[in-house]
């Protein structure tokens, strides 16, 4: 018996869906009325699943938020979670990132912020400290701000190495430590920059997003500004997988959450028409790495479209069969529960979506009568 949880965070609050077995979805009242919602996480490690919301109010400002009962009630630290410390003269503008890192940490949890640096937190979210190695990091005073902000918006934990972390920035491209984040060395050999003067950087590409295939921690998937990636050693070489999509240009990058090898994106037209590709509402699975890819368009709109999905907009679950989600910038909100095979509408008319998470959240059988 389960229950799904689904988390969808828009430029006008937070918003949570429920699925219990295999019934319809029922969506609550927005959390954090008017606040822009860029980051969310579902944290089940512990003895009760825990949300983590980073919201910024135009008022108060930034802040992240906790709640041990699927938002019910929420919790707020009296002094801010995550802060700069002074000396480095910097302020928090966003928290791009909330990411639990696995079970072999169990109580860990990253923060990735604007400007681009990575918290790390011991106590399951509830405070932050700042990675100064990576603040620190010597190439940092060459770091561009993309076009939405310099963010710091993927991490990604190796389950079978607690001190192996991969973060990606937006512009200076992917970092990697294996010494807890003592040290971080770039990690972009094979990834363009065809904006810069020097295409093959060490540093400094814009990538979107990346995410970690099911069968192999060493095998990631990236969704570059240009460029669809794949890497088979944990980022330190980068191959490109994007022949047979209608562009290898967008944001979103997922990885099924069962099936070694496949992964989905969303693509988008450029860099100068940010709708999707050929103005088609479609999500592209690869079940082979990369090698080929196919349009999943069942359910979803079949005229003319400009939904644009964002990099933390797409997600899966832990189901099998898997659900997979996306929300758009039209405010639209879809589901499968098949492993992307067919969709369905479940929301309309939202704030732009900035991010959704879901999860499968097993509950005890309940006795008979």
């Amino acid at each position: 018996m389960t229950d799904a949880v689904l988390l969808v965070g828009t430029r006008k609050g937070l918003f949570i869906g429920r699925r219990r077995d295999a019934g319809p979805w029922e969506f609550d009242e927005p959390h954090f009325n008017a606040q822009a919602v860029s980051a969310v996480a579902i944290d089940g490690r512990g003895p009760s699943p825990r949300l983590l919301v980073g919201g910024d109010s135009s008022h108060w400002g930034p802040s992240v938020f906790t709640s041990d009962d699927l938002g019910a009630t929420w919790q707020e630290p009296a002094e801010p979670a995550v802060k700069f410390p002074k000396d480095t003269g910097a302020s928090l503008e966003r928290v791009w990132q909330l990411h639990p890192a696995g079970p072999e940490a169990p109580d860990v949890v990253y923060a990735g912020t604007e400007p681009a640096a990575l918290f790390r937190s011991t106590d399951r979210g509830a405070s932050f400290e700042l990675v100064r190695p990576l603040w620190e990091h010597p190439t940092r005073s060459a770091w561009v701000p993309g076009g939405g902000g310099e963010g710091l918006h993927t991490v990604i934990t190796d389950p079978a190495d607690p001190a192996a972390v991969t973060v990606a920035v937006s512009t200076a491209g992917v970092f990697r430590t294996e010494d807890g984040g003592a040290s971080w060395t770039p990690s972009n050999h094979g990834v363009s920059a065809v904006f810069l003067p020097d295409p093959h950087p060490e540093f400094g590409q814009c990538v979107h997003k990346i995410a970690q295939d099911a069968g192999n921690s060493d095998r990631l998937y990236l969704q570059n500004h240009w460029g669809v990636y794949r890497s088979d050693d944990a980022g330190a070489e980068w191959t490109d997988i994007g022949a047979g999509l209608p562009s290898d240009f967008g944001f979103a990058v997922a990885a099924h959450p069962h099936r070694p090898d496949t992964a989905y994106v969303f693509p988008l037209n450029a860099d100068s028409d940010r709708v999707p590709a050929q103005h088609r509402c479609r999500v592209y699975r690869t079940e082979d790495a990369g090698a080929r890819w196919e349009p999943l368009t069942q359910g979803l709109p079949s005229d003319d479209h400009y939904g644009t999905v964002l990099r933390d907009a797409l997600c899966t679950d832990d189901a099998d069969p898997a659900g997979v989600y996306f929300g758009n910038r039209n405010g639209e909100l879809y589901a499968s529960h098949d492993d992307g095979d067919t969709w369905q509408l479940l929301a309309a008319h939202l704030p732009d979506v900035l991010c959704v998470r879901a999860a499968v959240l097993r509950r005890p059988v309940e006795p008979l009568e």
